[in-house]
């Protein structure tokens, strides 16, 4: 069972990504406070849902949360300071667009750039631990793949209305054949179709 967040003295947002892996389109990431007490059924890492589950938590999550915000950094950016550092300021994005002013960041994964003037942990795998991860987790992810399928419209021989702009073996395939779209990751390896897919 997840617990509430990491700890109970302070305003606590769940900070968490989405996109990292992708070949395509941008990093997104999201914070959420959660109420103390919170509970949403089926609210889990966003990686352990369908997309139907998702969809259906996204709405009552930012309905029932104190605070939340999703911010992405582009493609462009990604290739200008690396996907590590992407990662880092969509998360830092997110936090500064709260309307409440978080006084302790708990982060999905092992790394972070703290945030000036407020005291983080880091949790490896902690969208499958806390609930304010989870609901970040959720909506990073809806919030990604509404804009890759966005986008899918006018790019539709990649496939991303389905693959996200993850690197599947269509998608490679799709880049090989008829080259790079203009929201593609130019400092992305884009590998053989045929060999297996590392993320």
């Amino acid at each position: 069972m997840l617990l509430n967040c990491y700890q109970i003295d302070l305003i606590e947002a769940g900070c968490d990504e989405a996109g990292r892996g992708c070949l395509a389109g941008p990093v997104v990431a999201a914070a959420v406070i959660l109420p103390q007490n919170f509970y949403l059924e089926g609210l889990n890492d966003s990686k352990k849902l369908t997309h139907k589950q998702r969809d259906e938590l996204r709405p009552l999550i930012e309905k029932n949360a104190l605070a939340w915000a999703v911010a992405m950094v582009d493609h462009q950016e990604i290739d200008r300071i690396n996907i590590l550092n992407a990662s880092f300021l969509a998360m830092h994005r997110a936090i500064e667009k709260l309307k409440i002013q978080p006084e302790y960041l708990s982060i999905d994964g092992n790394r972070f750039k703290a945030y000036p003037q407020i005291p983080h942990t880091c949790v490896i795998k902690g969208d499958g631990k806390y609930l304010n991860i989870a609901a970040a987790s959720i909506l990073a992810k809806t919030h990604r793949d509404e804009f890759m399928l966005n986008l899918s419209k006018d790019y539709p021989h990649y496939n991303w209305q389905q693959n996200k702009g993850y690197p599947t073996k269509a998608h490679r395939k799709a880049v090989l054949e008829i080259g790079l779209s203009p929201f593609h990751r130019k400092t992305f390896n884009i590998s053989d179709p045929q060999l297996p897919i590392v993320f």
